[in-house]
């Protein structure tokens, strides 16, 4: 058991290096980042070439607490970042996922950022 997981981390890892390599943020377009457990999701809005965190959202924050790790629970999330984003006047992010498979969540939370409108 413990193996398997170590050798799925590692793949994760070894997508998430070769994502990385071609992906960076910029003040113009910065970089959308998701970090998921089987609990917790949070979202970072990064600009690399400043190496600031311009936005955030996560469900051990306060007010999204109730927001579960599901599909459903990450297109709120995504509402609620992309909400975030328009009001910082950010309309187009690049979207980084961490390594993490283009399926369930790590889709859902993309799709629910595209519908509050930000483009990607």
């Amino acid at each position: 058991m413990l193996r398997k997981m170590l050798e799925k981390d590692r793949k994760r890892l070894k997508r998430k290096v070769h994502i990385r390599k071609r992906i960076t943020g910029t003040a113009e377009r910065p970089r959308m980042t998701v970090t998921r457990s089987n609990r917790r999701i949070s979202v970072q809005i990064i600009d690399d070439v400043k190496g600031h965190t311009l936005a955030s959202a996560s469900t051990l924050e306060k007010e999204l607490r109730e927001i579960k790790a599901t599909v459903g629970g990450a297109e709120k999330l995504g509402e609620v970042m992309g909400k975030r984003l328009l009001e910082k006047n950010i309309k187009t992010v690049v979207f980084d996922r961490n390594g993490y498979l283009y399926h369930g969540i790590i889709k859902a939370l993309a799709d629910g950022t595209r519908k509050a409108g930000v483009e990607f």
